[in-house]
Formats: structure tokens, C-alpha cells, sequence
């Protein structure tokens, strides 16, 4: 009789479907444990018992390495200490697993701990880890690693370690590109979770080109996580020197995205020995870094270390040609600080226009929300209504428009079915290498064509990963109103900058928009509260619209009982003073 029951082992189906795709596309230099490991899934002569597949995988997608067998119970696998059996035959999983004190409190409950260390108990009101750091000193020579028998006499149960979980973790890898998204991406896209566009890539694209790439990446992994460890702890003296060896083995000359990784772990290890006031560290990585933001840095370094001659130069070299509008900025404040600290005197620069600027004063809101959710529902009216978007609407109208374009089966770009977006969509060369593609999408900015585009794909995509439409800020309403209000010449202007500094610019655009439906026209509202600063994107934000003549303002928002107003006095005094 024919049901619509799940299928229970559904998860299993769907990692054995992630080996077969890494079988298609990397078999030419998979190694031996990898083969065997795949064959033992995939391979009717080498396959374990499904229910120790099952068993295996279960392990996988839940975190860590170590779990008790009595809180493995899973219906259709059935006993876990069964299963586990052929498991430990193939040498992928210790059955019966020797534990540390660390590893035996990380897996039993305060209770369970209790019995299990009654001579030695917690001191009164301590944490868990403040107890396990007692016992360390306490138990000190009796707390080599047991079996969880062991440690809990009463136990009837034992750990399972998984042995072959960075074989599982390389082939994640080779699968996703990444490390961030894990095997739970199959479950969730099922349940309709997640759905991700369908790009025709071919089947020979792959995230990694040779063997070594995953090699490189991993090393960076271990890297980032190590570095991530040395926060909250204080200085030692040896300082980053064997975390920067470790960093400048790793051979990413052969490729460009690895490369970058490099370089963006270089930057947070030179942020990292700001943070210590390590400045000769910083110093030596930021010269060797290649990640955005690495120059202005040195500048900074240079300048807090009081080398100010040295850091004046750097700017005004960096000023001659700025990487981006970002550096031009952050160059605009250093010059003029390091000249009169130097007794110099400077250019005087001309004022740019900024955007209109006005304090709006209101009742503080009896229940506590966002001040951006007052100030739209204190200016918003029918004839005048108020949206509070943010980044949402103008990435959304760019994603909606370019989506051809964005999800374009460009060598590289994609790899698996579970993208939100192009691989390499921060990369120089993005919008090069789909040239033509997003010159015919802005074309139809001109024609009027877009209109109809953003609506068709706003209703056949709706839903879809992507890595500009905000789908739950999207309406039907808004969207009408948008494409009444906003010029086609304006929307021009906002994709081209987007397009321009993708990873800077998808940021900082203003809190509200009000449109005037009535006579198709609309502004934008940046709010900002007692004692909020303009951050530095919203800024150049700001002076791109304030530059192309585009309505947009900024509404200081002073609540009505005055008790904000020493604190925003402060604050502003501070952030001046901060910059």
C-alpha cells in the first residue's frame, strides 16, 4: 500500500548523494582512505550495514566528536552500540572511548558529575567550569583518561569517538567550498527551509582545482581558529610569532581566492596585535597584507606608535592613489590630524554638500521600540507613507533586476546546489567577467523594460537564497510604490555603486524611505537617536546621493522629556573626540 511517510533514513540517502557528487567531480585525486571510506558507502561489495551508515552520519551532522551511546536513540537504527560495532571494525570509531576530564564534563549532566565525584564536590554556588578547574587541582594525578564506565560505575553505557571525522570535514569541504555550511544544508533545503536557485554549471566545476588548495585551506582554518583562541588572553611574550610562521607557509601563490583568505587572516592577525599594542607586529603583517583596509592600518599604527612623519607620508602617498572611497575617507581625517601635529600646514580641502540635516523632536514611545519605527510612524500618513528598508529595498530591486547575471554559470562561480550566491561574487573581476549580462540589465533602466523584469522575477524567484533580495522585507505594496517613485536614472546610480564595491557599498544606505505616490516622487531618512553617530558607510552614502542631487536627509531624534539630552551630549563629545 503506497504512503507518503517519510523516509527515515532520509539523511543518509542525502550524504550518500553529496559522496557521489564528490566521486564525480574530484575522483582523480581522492586518496585511499577517502576511496575506501566512499566505497564502504556508496559500493554494494564494501557497504556497512545501513544502520551503521546511519549511525555514522547521525554523528556527523550533530557537534563534536564524542557522544554517549544512551543518547543515541534513533528509532530506525535501532541499538547504538550494535551499529557502532562494524564501525569500530573499519577503524572509524573508538566504541568504547578513553575520556578526559575535560571530555567527561563536557558530556555529563551537574547531577550525573555529582555522584561520579561525591568525595570531591562542587563548591557552593561554583559553575561548572569553576568546579572542573577545583578538581583539576584536587583529583592532580588521578584524572588520566577512563572509559565512561570508568568514571560512573553506575553507568551501563559507553562514549563513541569518531575517528574519522577530519576525513568527513575535508570531504565537507570539497562538497560546500566552505566550512560554515554542513550537512543539515540537505535536511533544511527538503523542509523548504532554504531554496537555492538552480544554476546548469557543469559538472566538472568544482570549489578546489588540485589536491593542495584543501590542503591550503584547511591550514588557514586551523589558523583562524587558533587565533580565535588567543582572545581574552593576555600577552605572553612570544606573542603571534609561531600563529605568523605557521600563516607564511601556506602556499596560496596558485590561487586567487585562497589568496585572499590569506590576506583577510593576516589583516584580523595584525588587528589582533593592535588590540596588544604590538606595533611592530602589526606593522610587519599590514606590509605584507593584501586585504582592503591593510594600508590605512599601517597608517594608524604608524601614528599610535608616534611615528607621525612616517605615518603622514604612507597617507599622502595612499592619498595620491586610494584604493577606495573607504581609504579616501578614513585619508581625509588622518592628513589634516598628523599635519598639525607635526606643525605643517595643510591644504585647506573643499567642503563637499552634505545632506540636509534637521532635529525632530518627539514623545518618548510609551512602549519601548526602535527609534526608526517611531520616526516612520510618526511621519508616515496615506497620502505619504513610510517604509523603514534600510539596506533591504535597493539591494533587493539590484538582485531582482541582475539576477540572470548574479546566478550566470560562470566558470567558478558555481559548484553545489546549495549556493546563496556566486563563489566569487567579492572578487575584482566580478561584474567583468558578466559584462555583457549586467550591461543588458542596466540597458533595460533605460528602455523602461525593468519594471517588468523586477516583477516577474520578484514573483518566479520568490523565496530563492540570494545574496542581495531581502524577501521578507519585500511586499507586493512596496515593491508598486518603489517602482512608482523611484527614477529609473536613480536606481542607475545606486547599482553602479553597488556594483562597484560590492562588500562595502550592500551597507550604510539610509533607515527610511517615504514616497508620495500621488506625484511619483520619494526621500530617503537616515535616523539617528540621542548620542548615534553617522557611521562612516552611511557617510558616503550620504555624499553619493547629497552628489547626484537625490532627495535624502538626516533626522536627529530628541525624545520630548529632555533626559536624553546630557547623554547625547556626552556621546557626541566622545565620538569627536574619538576621531
Amino acid at each position: 500500500m503506497p504512503t507518503d511517510a517519510p523516509d527515515p533514513f532520509y539523511y543518509l540517502l542525502n550524504f550518500e548523494r553529496a559522496l557521489a557528487w564528490i566521486t564525480g567531480r574530484y575522483d582523480d585525486w581522492l586518496d585511499a582512505s577517502e576511496r575506501a571510506f566512499i566505497g564502504a558507502f556508496l559500493n554494494d561489495d564494501t557497504r556497512l550495514p545501513k544502520a551503521s551508515r546511519a549511525l555514522l552520519v547521525r554523528m556527523l551532522m550533530r557537534k563534536g566528536t564524542l557522544f554517549r551511546t544512551g543518547r543515541l536513540a534513533y528509532a530506525e537504527i535501532g541499538c547504538p552500540v550494535e551499529a557502532a560495532a562494524p564501525l569500530a571494525a573499519s577503524g572509524w570509531v573508538d566504541a568504547d572511548a578513553a575520556l578526559s576530564l575535560d571530555e567527561l564534563f563536557a558530556l555529563a549532566t551537574r547531577p550525573e558529575l555529582q555522584r561520579m565525584f561525591s568525595a570531591s564536590p562542587a563548591p557552593k554556588g561554583a559553575r561548572k567550569g569553576e568546579w572542573l578547574e577545583a578538581l583539576r587541582v584536587a583529583e592532580a594525578g588521578c584524572t588520566a583518561p577512563k572509559r565512561y564506565r570508568e568514571w560512573d560505575a553506575a553507568a551501563d553505557e559507553t562514549a563513541l569517538r569518531v575517528l574519522v571525522a577530519p576525513l568527513c570535514e575535508r570531504l565537507r569541504l570539497m562538497f560546500f567550498g566552505n566550512l560554515h555550511q554542513d550537512w543539515s544544508e540537505f535536511v533544511l533545503a527538503d523542509l523548504g527551509v532554504y531554496q537555492y536557485e538552480r544554476v546548469a554549471f557543469a559538472r566538472s566545476s568544482r570549489a578546489f582545482q588540485q589536491r593542495g588548495d584543501v590542503d591550503c585551506y584547511l591550514a588557514l582554518h586551523a589558523c583562524r581558529e587558533a587565533l580565535e583562541l588567543m582572545d581574552g588572553e593576555p600577552a605572553d611574550g612570544e606573542g603571534l610569532a609561531p600563529l605568523l610562521e605557521a600563516v607564511d607557509v601556506i602556499d596560496t601563490q596558485h590561487n586567487a581566492w585562497l589568496a585572499l583568505r590569506r590576506a583577510k587572516l593576516q589583516f584580523a592577525i595584525g588587528h589582533h596585535a593592535e588590540r596588544r599594542h604590538d606595533w611592530d607586529t602589526a606593522l610587519r603583517v599590514y606590509e605584507g597584507c593584501a586585504w582592503p583596509g591593510a594600508r590605512h592600518r599601517r597608517m594608524r599604527v604608524l601614528e599610535r606608535a608616534g611615528r607621525d612623519s612616517e605615518a603622514l607620508a604612507l597617507a599622502l602617498q595612499a592619498a595620491a592613489a586610494p584604493e577606495s572611497e573607504e581609504e579616501s575617507q578614513r585619508i581625509a581625517r588622518i592628513v589634516p590630524r598628523l599635519q598639525r601635529r607635526l606643525g605643517l600646514a595643510g591644504a585647506r580641502r573643499a567642503s563637499a554638500r552634505e545632506a540636509q540635516r534637521a532635529v525632530l523632536e518627539l514623545a518618548r514611545p510609551l512602549v519601548p521600540v526602535a527609534v526608526e519605527y517611531a520616526v516612520r510612524d510618526h511621519l508616515s500618513t496615506p497620502d505619504a507613507p513610510v517604509h523603514y528598508v534600510e539596506n533591504a529595498l535597493i539591494n533587493s530591486l539590484f538582485g531582482l533586476l541582475c539576477w540572470e547575471p548574479v546566478f550566470a554559470a560562470v566558470p567558478g562561480a558555481f559548484f553545489h546546489p546549495f549556493q546563496r550566491g556566486p563563489a566569487d561574487l567579492h572578487a575584482p573581476d566580478f561584474r567583468a567577467r558578466r559584462a555583457a549580462q549586467f550591461d543588458a540589465c542596466f540597458a533595460q533602466l533605460d528602455s523602461g523594460a525593468y519594471r517588468a523584469t523586477i516583477l516577474r522575477h520578484f514573483e518566479t524567484k520568490a523565496g530563492l537564497q540570494s545574496p542581495f533580495v531581502f524577501w521578507g522585507a519585500l511586499t507586493p505594496a512596496l515593491l508598486t510604490l518603489a517602482l512608482e517613485c523611484l527614477p529609473a536614472a536613480h536606481l542607475k546610480l545606486w547599482f553602479a555603486r553597488l556594483l562597484a564595491d560590492i562588500r562595502a557599498n550592500r551597507s550604510g544606505l539610509p533607515d527610511l524611505i517615504r514616497f508620495w505616490p500621488g506625484e511619483r516622487r520619494y526621500e530617503l531618512i537616515e535616523v539617528k537617536g540621542p548620542g548615534d553617530r553617522l557611521q562612516d558607510n552611511q557617510i558616503r552614502w550620504l555624499a553619493y546621493c547629497v552628489q547626484h542631487d537625490m532627495p535624502v536627509r538626516v533626522l536627529d531624534v530628541r525624545w520630548s522629556d529632555g533626559a536624553d539630552r546630557d547623554a547625547a551630549a556626552l556621546a557626541s563629545a566622545a565620538g569627536a573626540e574619538a576621531a
